[in-house]
């Protein structure tokens, strides 16, 4: 069912992982080129710079070639959505095509492809369905975006499933808090589907695919539940006031209070009993929204050191959980060492930064000092070293 095959998706995991234990210093060069032959594939990658572009550029020519369509042509709705249907297919056509004619491999370009036309599918539904049947748009999307994630292994279609997700309840009941326990539940359900599957897979390629999944899930039920998150108005409610509880029934309220407490240690026990770091970024970052978060709840009053006083118990932690793992034999505790065993987090934190700088250039460089020019510098008898004082 998948795009690719088993043995190539291992020979790309086998090769990553050679050139990890290559840069770290695990084996020699020697044993390095001796081994990189048997993983050759013939899958094409590209870094993530060259991804990217890739991506942009397609969506780009995709989007623009529907919209110059619509302004030549001037289709009434009823025909727009049905051409959008045709972009559609023609964009996942385009897809299956690049990646079985070219062998691309998160190439980008088969990416932005899949994007559309699920973009695509859902636009044109839209004008064809009546009011009452609008609820089979996000359920498209959700088939959809879980289709091209087994297809082309990408985690962010499984995102955009989940993000489909959230528009669901609305079209059944108006009840706020019914609607956070019905996406709440889709993404348990889809939690023990995934934590089942896994299982089998625990040694090979697909591992990380469904790592990563089972973590958005967390941080989906997560989010799900804390209603100083999910809610709409987040930016308002942070900084002009609290979330008024008239929304929601007070029982309810202070349960998911106290479910985003107790969320937290399960994710990160789970992650920890399997060694998933992806599982325990989770919890981590789940356990800082909750202490984010929990003023908000109390209707406490927040204050400019909040984040200072934040900031300064990670450090601690971090000090602590550092030093606790390094004390152990060979700076090792029950299989967790706080050394540095890959060079992937140094790739993403430069990437990171790399694209920090990009967003946000007048952070780092400072804008130009305009000067007045009517102001004048002068009225001392002297101006020095000889000088008048217009000087």
């Amino acid at each position: 069912m998948r795009a690719y095959s088993a043995s190539a998706e291992e020979a790309l995991r086998a090769r990553n992982l050679l050139k990890d234990w290559a840069d770290e210093g695990f084996i020699t060069g020697a044993q390095h080129h001796r081994m990189v032959p048997e993983t050759d594939c013939e899958l094409r990658r590209t870094n993530i710079f060259l991804r990217l572009v890739l991506f942009l550029f397609t969506l780009i020519i995709a989007v623009a070639a529907a919209l110059l369509f619509s302004v030549v042509t001037r289709p009434s709705q009823q025909t727009a959505g049905v051409f959008l249907l045709i972009f559609a297919a023609l964009c996942y056509a385009g897809a299956e095509f690049a990646v079985k004619q070219f062998r691309f491999y998160c190439y980008g370009i088969e990416e932005a492809l899949a994007v559309c036309s699920v973009a695509f599918l859902c636009a044109g539904m839209l004008p064809l369905l009546s009011s009452s049947a609008e609820v089979l748009v996000p359920t498209a999307g959700i088939l959809a975006s879980l289709w091209i994630w087994h297809r082309f292994g990408l985690p962010y279609a499984f995102l955009a499933a989940m993000i489909f997700v959230i528009w669901v309840p609305g079209y059944w009941t108006s009840s706020h808090s019914v609607q956070h326990v019905i996406v709440a539940a889709f993404y348990a359900a889809g939690l023990i589907a995934v934590t089942a599957v896994r299982s089998r897979h625990r040694f090979s390629f697909l591992n990380q695919d469904y790592s990563i999944v089972e973590a958005l899930l967390w941080l989906g039920i997560y989010v799900a539940f804390n209603l100083h998150l999910s809610s709409v108005d987040l930016l308002r409610q942070w900084w002009v006031g609290p979330l008024t509880t008239t929304e929601f029934p007070r029982t309810f309220y202070w349960t998911t209070w106290v479910l985003i407490w107790c969320l937290p240690p399960a994710i990160l026990v789970r992650g920890v009993r399997r060694k998933d770091r992806f599982v325990i970024a989770v919890g981590a970052i789940a356990g800082i929204l909750t202490l984010v978060t929990n003023k908000p709840y109390l209707g406490w009053q927040r204050h400019t050191w909040d984040p200072m006083l934040l900031g300064a118990l990670l450090i601690g932690v971090a000090l602590i959980i550092r030093r606790w793992l390094a004390a152990g034999p060979g700076g090792i505790r029950h299989g967790f060492t706080a050394q540095r065993l890959s060079g992937k987090d140094k790739q993403w934190m430069d990437a990171g930064s790399a694209a920090l700088g990009l967003a946000v250039p007048h952070a780092i460089t400072p804008g130009p000092q305009t000067v007045s020019p009517e102001v004048r510098f002068g009225g001392g008898d002297s101006g020095g070293a000889g000088a008048t004082s217009d000087f």
